[in-house]
């Protein structure tokens, strides 16, 4: 008994307390008890305005939001498109597929021919050409006076082969002229070591793609 006199004086005097508050409280800050007094219309319009005014801020800040995310998606895909990045990404493959190829022929062949089929493997790589056509134009890079169809019949071997087959033949080709000076060369000696060097280029810079 002695417990609910004690919660009931505790209930009493917060309430007090916080009428005292609400008592004290400054005159444009305290509610107006009375509908009826005219400026009780004022403070109902003030304060459904700034719930107005939430609402707006709210939805002006989703809309802004949504405007900026699709802003920066639009600043990204035209970053990836731009010349500069292109340029970047495409000098990086270049430079990395003609270290490869200097590491794996510059012995047996001039590094100017090398750096030629990289560059020209790079430009195309890309391209929806076939692989033969590709393969004769990296060779065509280095020997223009070569006809598409002769480097053609060239190439067919690297165009169709199977992938268990490739070490082999690139090789088999490369070992003949490990002890021969490139100048002795025929040229269609040169022109099937440039395709095996052409095809064993592509093949890298799918690698490349693969690793990226």
């Amino acid at each position: 008994m002695a417990n609910k006199i004690n919660t009931s004086d505790t209930l009493a005097s917060q309430m007090e307390l916080e009428l005292l508050e609400v008592l004290l409280e400054p005159e444009d800050a305290t509610y107006p008890w009375n509908p009826a007094d005219d400026e009780s219309e004022e403070y109902f319009r003030e304060l459904e305005q700034q719930f107005v005014t939430r609402d707006l801020l709210d939805e002006e800040l989703t809309t802004r939001s949504q405007n900026f995310y699709e802003q920066l998606d639009t600043l990204w895909s035209e970053v990836s498109t731009s010349s500069y990045y292109n340029c970047n990404t495409i000098c990086a493959s270049v430079d990395s597929l003609k270290e490869t190829l200097h590491t794996a022929f510059v012995a047996s062949v001039p590094q100017g021919w090398l750096n030629a089929i990289a560059q020209k493997a790079t430009d195309i790589f890309a391209s929806q050409q076939s692989m033969g056509e590709q393969l004769v134009q990296c060779v065509q890079a280095v020997m223009p006076t070569w006809e598409a169809d002769d480097l053609f019949v060239l190439a067919r071997p690297f165009a169709y082969s199977m992938r268990s087959s490739e070490p082999q033949n690139l090789k088999s080709i490369i070992s003949n002229i490990e002890n021969r000076d490139w100048t002795n060369l025929s040229e269609i000696e040169q022109a099937k070591i440039s395709i095996a060097i052409a095809y064993y280029a592509l093949k890298q810079l799918d690698s490349f793609q693969t690793e990226a």
